[in-house]
């Protein structure tokens, strides 16, 4: 067996009837006759079991195993007590000891005490063992699998800023429209208190909100002159266009909502579908400013970028008509310089 087992007993008979008995059984035994001389023992030699009178010179088998629990809460306690002391014995067991015997004791009750304790302490060490290795490969598997999810959202985002670049290159954006406006939508939707996750969802409305441009022809959309009827009735097209793409997509769901209503006013003269106020969706609303401030900011065919004084003056003007007037108050009060910073563009 080689199990090593620590007897502490101030009785030199105790120590040698129980060292005799059990190194017969195939146990490796120590003998201490006082708790200072086990501590020192064990310093030396891990044991697996030991087995300790409770009344002893100097300090207390109690004491023993009080620290011992401390040192080593897994190792096996068995006490030994005289018959009139099986109440400490009970406070014994309340504290950590796994058994306790009476003296004077049946050397074959000891052995099969003994062993069942010993095999006891094996099996808890195996359940504790196979516990770590457990929790160990669910650690292992759930870092893999964050990885594997971190590297498909990586690239899942990475598919829609292509996408949307290049969507943006077709129409001849400067830079990138669509990735402005979606930070400008983080900044004024953290303004307004906005949690992350629908700012998160409010972002990717925002990345995404012309998609369905995908669906126009290029002599509507890149037409230089003045379109006519029929083609404005084909821009006016995309919101719905975009909506049907991606709302089939589980995860772009509340996106799709934002790309919908995008270009709805507040006084429900907007489009496709001429909701009013609240009707329209939070995200459209806040959208609703800052793809005004980057339009009018950024250059264009037919005209060149705008001072920042005009946007202001645009919004002071349509506030309760095209946008919702407490947002539009939001946004007014935003310095320049927190826009700029936001994508880091200097606004006239």
């Amino acid at each position: 067996m080689n199990e090593n087992i620590l007897i502490v007993d101030d009785e030199l008979l105790v120590r040698e009837l129980l060292t005799t008995a059990l190194t017969y059984e195939g146990f490796t035994c120590h003998t201490a006759t006082n708790v200072d001389e086990a501590f020192g023992i064990m310093d030396v030699q891990q044991m697996d079991l030991v087995i300790s009178d409770i009344m002893m010179p100097g300090r207390s088998g109690m004491e023993l195993l009080r620290d011992l629990k401390q040192i080593d809460e897994d190792i096996a306690v068995l006490m030994i007590t005289g018959l009139t002391d099986t109440q400490t014995a009970l406070e014994c067991i309340s504290l950590g000891a796994d058994d306790y015997i009476a003296k004077p004791f049946s050397i074959t009750r000891v052995i099969l005490t003994v062993r069942n304790l010993i095999e006891r302490r094996q099996l808890a060490l195996e359940k504790k063992k196979n516990q770590a290795s457990l929790e160990s490969r669910v650690m292992a598997q759930t870092e893999q699998v964050r990885s594997t999810m971190f590297e498909l959202q990586s690239a899942y985002n990475d598919t829609l800023t292509a996408l949307v670049k290049a969507l943006d290159a077709r129409e001849k954006e400067a830079g990138s429209h669509s990735e402005r406006v979606m930070n400008y939508s983080k900044l004024l939707a953290a303004r307004m208190g906005v949690d992350a996750h629908r700012r998160e969802q409010l972002a990717k409305g925002a990345l995404l909100h012309d998609i369905g441009k995908i669906g126009i022809t290029d002599k509507t959309l890149l037409k230089p002159s003045e379109l006519n009827e029929q083609e404005w009735r084909e821009i006016h097209r995309h919101p719905q266009v975009g909506y049907d793409i991606l709302s089939q997509i589980r995860f772009l769901k509340a996106p799709a909502e934002i790309i919908l209503n995008h270009h709805e006013r507040f006084d429900g003269r907007g489009y496709p579908n001429g909701l009013k106020g609240e009707e329209i969706p939070i995200g459209a609303r806040i959208f609703a400013l800052v793809d005004t401030l980057d339009a009018m900011t950024s250059d264009r065919p037919y005209r060149g970028a705008l001072p920042f004084d005009s946007v202001t003056d645009e919004v002071t003007r349509c506030r309760g008509s095209q946008f919702d007037p407490d947002i539009a108050d939001l946004f007014l009060s935003i310095p320049r310089c927190e826009w700029e910073e936001c994508n880091d563009k200097r606004l006239l």
